[in-house]
């Protein structure tokens, strides 16, 4: 038996998600974006001769840091969900690495990355491929209020 909230006795915490997925990408992308330029910027523009690679590492680190720290992302709060394991605990350090080494082997190989949103429009938790491989879900956070 599973800890996370059945799909179809409480919608509520599956609706909209794939939805609130892609703004939380944006922004994260945008917040990566604006790290990697203030990086580029202090260091005179050489930091444009690694940019892809700047863009990965603080990705990378932005994604475990966030995730590590409320199981959210900055994009992720902005839409309002949140990460759960399969137990529907937060994601702890070791869970927000696997979590975005998975995301980050799926954003490089497109295949892999078509499935993974194919899953998480076509799912009932709308569990992309990482999700499921580790066993956590994106959730509607709780109202603040």
């Amino acid at each position: 038996m599973s800890a996370l909230p059945d799909p179809y006795n409480q919608p509520q915490f599956y609706d909209g998600v794939p939805t609130k997925r892609l703004i939380a990408w944006l922004f994260d992308s945008a917040v990566t974006f604006a790290l990697c330029l203030g990086v580029v910027l202090a260091t005179a523009f050489v930091g444009l001769l690694i940019w892809p690679l700047l863009f990965l590492a603080l990705g990378f680190a932005y994604r475990v840091v966030t995730l590590a720290n409320g199981s959210a992302t900055w994009g992720m709060r902005f839409a309002g969900i949140e990460l759960r394991d399969a137990n529907g605990a937060r994601l702890d350090l070791g869970g927000a690495l696997a979590h975005t080494a998975g995301y980050t082997i799926s954003v490089a190989v497109p295949i892999l990355q078509v499935i993974s949103v194919v899953m998480m429009l076509t799912g009932t938790r709308g569990q992309g491929l990482t999700d499921m491989v580790l066993g956590t879900v994106a959730l509607n956070r709780r109202a603040l209020f």
